[in-house]
């Protein structure tokens, strides 16, 4: 089969790899009609190399029908649509009871005491083979993937795979008390989907701060209103948010930034010269010394009001980042954070997406490409170009 597969820094190609089989009874194969291009997928482009090996294949928002299934699976069959969360659950275990999927006991990274297992996320978890392929060996397909109902395309279900979730998730942890606000920072998939999901679910004030142009364009035609962080600085934009929340900050701020925020020089210069280093010392260091690129958590941490609620949906893999302690003792903040819990949330989620479409995600992608075409999207995705915010592939 054609599969997306990394090859090092910024280089990923399609190439022909293996055809996935049923290797557990659990064991599902899918073939894939629909997958996501994510922005930790550009961490995986442009970061993580240490934890990655040539060929692997990358990607974890796909969805599309079942081939074959393995003896223990019974909830899906041959012939059925599902998505497949990007997350590996087991769903017996003391996590999965809980809703901390994400946290699954019985996929967990024992090996580098991480959380449970990801579709194409580098040995920290898992190093399982990822969606953008043709075809996906699913483990535990007694408990993930999610089948979805006729008539809708399959470029709506998917983002219940991460985008759906882990906006939900952001909303959720950001715990916006009635009548209150929020500023989402970043507007890529996450970003725009969790300011949609906040309006949807009540949120009165949604605030949204990015950098570029068509990003602010879309959010601010659904009714969020946008801040330029360009063209404002950062100390404007802290004025004009307090300006818009009676002077005294949002009660919420969702990071959906992360590790790559512009605006950190030296932990950019860290990660390139990281990625440098031959394998196993770049894997000590990110895991002893790694440092993310903060500023996007800085700036939620003075933008929230005391007391108020920071969410972190964006993903940071530092080992040692300074945080000011202080600052955030003095001003009473609370912190949620973590990978989205998909199956926790999907129950709420998919009726939204099988009548109307109060989300908008029918036109929420800005580019449908061959899987041919991956690397040029990678690249664009990168780059932001051509008003990219998110790219489905259709293998």
């Amino acid at each position: 089969m054609r599969a997306v597969t990394w090859h090092g820094r910024r280089d990923v190609r399609v190439e022909d790899v293996p055809d996935p089989i049923i290797k557990e009874p659990t064991d599902a194969i899918i073939r894939v009609t629909s997958s996501g291009l994510c922005g930790s997928d550009l961490h995986l482009y442009e970061v993580m190399g240490p934890f990655l090996e040539p060929g692997d294949v990358l990607g974890h928002e796909p969805m599309g029908m079942v081939e074959e299934v393995g003896a223990a699976v019974s909830h899906i069959s041959p012939g059925d649509r599902v998505v497949v969360p990007f997350n590996i659950s087991c769903g017996d275990c003391h996590m999965c009871g809980t809703g901390l999927q994400s946290q699954c006991e019985t996929t967990q990274g024992h090996e580098y005491g991480t959380g449970g297992s990801l579709f194409g996320y580098t040995k920290l978890y898992g190093q399982v083979p990822g969606g953008q392929a043709e075809y996906l060996r699913v483990p535990h397909a007694d408990y993930g993937p999610i089948p979805v109902p006729d008539g809708p395309s399959d470029d709506r279900f998917v983002y219940l795979s991460d985008v759906l979730p882990t906006a939900w998730q952001a909303v959720e942890y950001a715990a916006v008390p009635d009548g209150g606000s929020l500023v989402v920072l970043g507007l890529g998939p996450i970003g725009d989907m969790a300011c949609r999901v906040a309006q949807h679910r009540g949120v009165e004030t949604v605030i949204g701060i990015d950098l570029v142009p068509e990003r602010l364009s879309r959010a601010k035609a659904r009714g969020v209103e946008v801040l330029d962080l360009s063209a404002l600085g950062e100390n404007e934009a802290i004025e004009a948010v307090r300006a818009l929340t009676g002077g005294r900050g949002p009660d919420s701020v969702i990071d959906a930034v992360g590790m790559e925020a512009h605006g950190s020089p030296i932990a950019a210069a860290a990660h390139r010269a990281t990625g440098l280093l031959p394998q196993k010392l770049g894997e000590w260091l990110m895991l002893r010394g790694g440092t993310d690129r903060l500023a996007a958590l800085h700036l939620a941490i003075e933008i929230v009001r005391r007391g108020g609620t920071i969410s972190l949906s964006g993903v940071y893999g530092g080992a040692a980042d300074p945080l000011p302690m202080l600052r955030m003792f003095d001003k009473q903040i609370a912190l949620r954070m973590g990978q989205a819990n998909v199956r926790r949330w999907t129950d709420d989620i998919l009726p939204l997406l099988t009548d109307a479409d109060p989300l908008g995600v029918d036109e929420f992608a800005t580019h449908r490409v061959p899987l041919a075409e991956a690397p040029q999207a990678y690249e664009l995705f990168q780059h932001k170009s051509d008003g990219a915010v998110k790219v489905l592939f259709h293998p």
